[in-house]
């Protein structure tokens, strides 16, 4: 029997892989680290793995991210030389779509204010604006991006997008490249980050980003939490250029109880939860690609290291 190795310190996702495994490819013998059988199994499964729990395992040579992104896997480096492949949902646009409709309408409609006036008992409309003049902008227009900027421009939003390099999409305003990103900001009342985590965006919430935005805006992140400067968010938030974030990603997961982003007013945390491939999804794959390493075929979903995705 195949042997595919389980790497998180997420104990609680472990089980749960473990017994969709046992449903969904009972063909397949999924181990924990700790089992002794994880020295012979050929593909590790990972999200956050251990640090050196890769290079402890001599006969792995695919690793396997259990989700669309694999900037995770920079938590163990001892794998580093082995191709990486990612999980593809086709679901996963749904929930992130889901996501962001909802955060776009959590500023758009001012539920954020009423709620900070609920703690008060403060009774206080404010007025109603068209969604067409509600400003946003999606950063990152692949499959996410792509689908999250055409459903908002469908629900009446004034969209742009932007891009690294040139894209089109129906009724979003489409930018890209460095000398095109300081006019896709320009006087937006919400930004969302969906880029990939490279050298180039590594920061790219910074206090110049949200200068450029309009005075009250908002951002909401489900990038990656490499993408954002605290500070700098902290220092807009104080200064009112930023009335409110929603976070879903960090650079450190979970995030510690002592985090000060916890308390910090206006900030809305959440525990990664945008969207996430269904178990069988995953499991489904990394069996698949599983069948394809040992046949000597393409690998699906394969990730170039050189883009980071």
């Amino acid at each position: 029997m195949t042997t595919v190795v389980l790497l998180s310190k997420d104990e609680r996702l472990l089980q749960q892989l473990q017994a969709a495994f046992a449903t969904h490819a009972p063909h397949l013998r999924a181990v924990l680290a700790d089992d002794p059988a994880a020295n012979d199994a050929v593909a590790a499964a990972c999200w956050y793995p251990p640090a050196g729990s890769l290079g402890r395992l001599p006969n792995v040579r695919l690793v396997h991210s259990v989700a669309a992104g694999v900037d995770h896997l920079r938590t163990d480096r001892s794998g580093a030389d082995l191709p990486i492949c990612r999980v593809v949902d086709p679901d996963h646009r749904r929930g992130m779509t889901e996501y962001v409709r909802w955060a776009v309408l959590h500023y758009h409609r001012d539920f954020d204010r009423v709620i900070a006036q609920q703690r008060n008992s403060q009774w206080q409309r404010h007025p109603q604006r068209a969604a067409g003049q509600f400003k946003v902008g999606v950063m990152g227009l692949g499959s996410l991006g792509a689908a999250i900027a055409g459903d908002l421009a469908g629900a009446g939003y004034d969209v742009r997008g932007w891009a690294r390099s040139e894209r089109q999409l129906t009724g979003v305003a489409c930018y890209h490249g460095d000398e095109q990103f300081a006019s896709f900001l320009d006087g937006l009342d919400l930004l969302v980050n969906l880029l990939p985590l490279t050298d180039a965006t590594r920061g790219i919430l910074n206090v110049s980003t949200f200068e450029k935005l309009a005075r009250g805006a908002a951002i909401v992140n489900g990038g990656r939490g490499q993408h954002l400067l605290i500070d700098d968010l902290q220092q807009a938030l104080a200064s009112g250029q930023l009335r409110g974030a929603v976070l879903d990603v960090f650079e450190h997961e979970p995030l510690a109880a002592d985090h000060p982003l916890w308390q910090m007013p206006g900030v809305v945390v959440t525990p990664h939860m945008a969207s996430a491939a269904a178990h069988d999804c995953i499991v489904r794959q990394v069996a698949e690609n599983t069948r394809r390493l040992l046949g000597g075929e393409a690998l699906n979903n394969l990730v170039d290291p050189s883009l980071g995705y």
